[in-house]
């Protein structure tokens, strides 16, 4: 494993303890959708932004500048996540530690399944996994750290605190 593969690895797990919610609503949804919105207007990107609660879609949003395959990308990364109940960037980056992805490892089609940066767990404390959150349109480890910096300041985390190691 490399060092920079374990060092996001230990992150990502840090970022799925600390970022967690008191409750989580279809009101909480449309916030974080609106504010991750606000974050790729600030940050002049455009991407696909989708909220799920218990399997429904109840945010989506295809920002101006992005294509049809930016909403497959989404569904492919976001059903990584209701399977592993765990961040599809932390899924793809055990993968490449194993030498094998999780769609070949479990027999899933690629056509269903992406493990790639950008769909996170939403989580209730004591309760568990409610949702998820998703974004496409960046690189893989760029969608990742977009989302985290949006739920932290959501949840009242340093977003410092739960960031990416830099290159």
């Amino acid at each position: 494993m490399t060092r920079e593969i374990a060092e996001d690895l230990q992150c990502i797990a840090r970022q799925e303890q600390l970022l967690q919610f008191p409750s989580f609503d279809h009101a909480s949804a449309w916030d974080l959708g609106q504010r991750l919105k606000l974050a790729c207007e600030a940050a002049q990107v455009a991407t696909t932004i989708e909220v799920r609660l218990n399997r429904r879609t109840v945010f989506l949003y295809a920002m101006p500048g992005t294509a049809p395959a930016n909403a497959h990308w989404a569904r492919r990364k976001r059903n990584v996540v209701e399977m592993m109940d765990q961040s599809s960037y932390a899924v793809g980056l055990a993968g490449q530690e194993e030498g094998i992805s999780m769609e070949l490892a479990m027999g899933l089609p690629a056509a269903d399944y992406a493990s790639h940066g950008g769909a996170f767990p939403l989580r209730v404390r004591g309760v568990g996994c409610i949702g998820v959150v998703t974004v496409s349109g960046l690189p893989s480890r760029e969608d990742h750290s977009l989302l985290v910096q949006v739920l932290a300041q959501m949840c009242g985390v340093d977003p410092a605190q739960v960031a990416l190691p830099m290159d």
